[in-house]
């Protein structure tokens, strides 16, 4: 894969049902809604990323699209969030994170708002990024690294075609603080 920064990263990639697109600043308010309606859903499920455990503010909606849209720019993250084509609602979000230019390997992941859950959205998107990823950023793996009791994650990475690799055992501390395990999903070319 060429260098980061001279890489070419479509701005939009449309499925059948979504428009992916980076972050902008003028989604935070529909950011901000979608996280505040599905915020027990994603400390449920995301405990461990920061910007779930933080107060969701219209303003901390705002610094997170700021923050998507230069680690995007930089290439260091690549978030996008996603839109029902039919609505122009915000559904989600589908990303590549912890890119490793030289392998070069990535990690999906995701979030559905929880009024859109079971609708497919998250496969969909998965799907498409994923492979993008493979066939056209030329990526050697992608992976996908889940919760082991996540079962709606672990459904989404079988569904799209993703392998399950292995269990790590004892990788981070729940919320209730039991030692908690993830299982690691991968495609490759």
């Amino acid at each position: 894969m060429p260098a980061p920064l001279m890489t070419s990263v479509p701005l939009l990639l449309d499925t059948p049902r979504l428009h992916l697109r980076p972050f902008t600043e003028a989604d935070a308010p529909a950011l901000h809604e979608a996280l505040v309606e599905s915020l027990d859903t994603l400390r449920e499920h995301l405990w461990f990323l920061p910007w779930v455990a933080e107060e969701q503010t219209l303003a901390s909606a705002l610094a997170r699209c700021r923050r998507a849209a230069g680690n995007f720019l930089l290439r260091t993250d690549l978030p996008y969030l996603a839109f029902a084509r039919d609505s122009g609602r915000l559904v989600g979000s589908v990303g590549l994170h912890r890119t490793d230019w030289d392998l070069p390997k990535t990690e999906v992941g995701y979030w559905i708002r929880t009024s859109e859950t079971g609708r497919g959205y998250a496969s969909e998107g998965v799907r498409a990024l994923s492979d993008w990823a493979l066939h056209t950023l030329g990526a050697q793996r992608v992976e996908l690294v889940t919760d082991e009791l996540n079962t709606g994650s672990r459904a989404v990475a079988e569904r799209c075609g993703f392998v399950l690799e292995g269990v790590h055992r004892n990788t981070m501390r729940a919320p209730d603080g039991r030692l908690s395990h993830s299982v690691v999903y991968a495609r490759l070319p």
